[in-house]
């Protein structure tokens, strides 16, 4: 398969958004949007020459949205293949060449967050120790920072020490989430209208700067929501789902 990395020079006609085949789509745009923001951090967004679910994304450690200390590491945000492109190397292939792009550019190795098991997403822990990855650090419930060091005697990345064990002070639902995951453009906002029609206690944080994402109190900084001061789960929710979730946690 012929890769393509996406640019400021070709990110209006190239296809970027995981299971999102409408380019008009609101997530796409906010998505798009993020990228280009990025883009001059040394993000790269590289995917397969097909419209699907086949490609990695990553940039300098440092400019990473996600409250870990990894100086000279590239961090990778987001690595998807499935359906029809999984099973057929092509994961392989992104991988590599993120390696290869990483040693070149000087880099001490790769770092990215993960689970003790596969969690909705998240990189697949699996896959990424049988390609050597590490557990560098790990932080409650069950999130793992797997590194694969370039050299024997480089320094493991870590996570920022709030986010080993989440809390938070306030009580109700409280949801954190970015632009950096394009269903978030659609989902955040639909369950905070699902509160408020329901007088849930809700409180939405739109994290808008890797400053905040670097200081969030959670390691799954794409989308965290806590539930009276303690964290509850970074899958994406539907307004089903979160109605489940809730009748769940306020029964009595």
């Amino acid at each position: 398969m012929e890769l393509v990395r996406v640019t400021m020079e070709n990110i209006e006609e190239e296809h970027i958004c995981c299971a999102i085949s409408n380019e008009k789509d609101p997530q796409v745009s906010s998505k798009k949007a993020w990228l280009r923001e990025r883009f001059d951090e040394g993000l790269v967004f590289l995917k397969g020459s097909v419209r699907g679910k086949c490609f990695i994304e990553y940039l300098p450690a440092e400019y990473a949205w996600a409250p870990i200390e990894a100086e000279g590491y590239m961090y990778i945000d987001c690595f998807w293949v499935s359906g029809q492109f999984k099973g057929h190397g092509n994961a392989n292939l992104l991988l590599e060449e993120c390696i290869r792009d990483s040693k070149e550019k000087g880099k001490k190795g790769l770092c990215v967050l993960s689970s003790v098991k596969k969690m909705s997403f998240l990189s697949d822990p699996s896959y990424l120790k049988y390609k050597g990855f590490q557990v560098a650090d790990t932080a409650e419930p069950s999130f793992e920072l797997l590194y694969l060091p370039f050299e024997a005697n480089a320094p493991k990345p870590n996570f920022k020490p709030q986010v080993k064990s989440p809390h938070i002070d306030e009580t109700g639902f409280v949801l954190y989430w970015t632009n950096q995951c394009p269903f978030n453009a659609k989902y955040a906002p639909l369950i905070e209208e699902t509160a408020k029609a329901q007088n849930i206690p809700f409180q939405s944080i739109h994290i808008d700067s890797k400053e905040k994402a670097q200081s969030a109190p959670v390691a799954a900084t794409s989308y965290a929501l806590f539930y009276n001061g303690s964290y509850v789960t970074n899958e994406i929710l539907s307004v089903a789902k979160f109605e489940r979730l809730v009748k769940k946690l306020t029964e009595v």
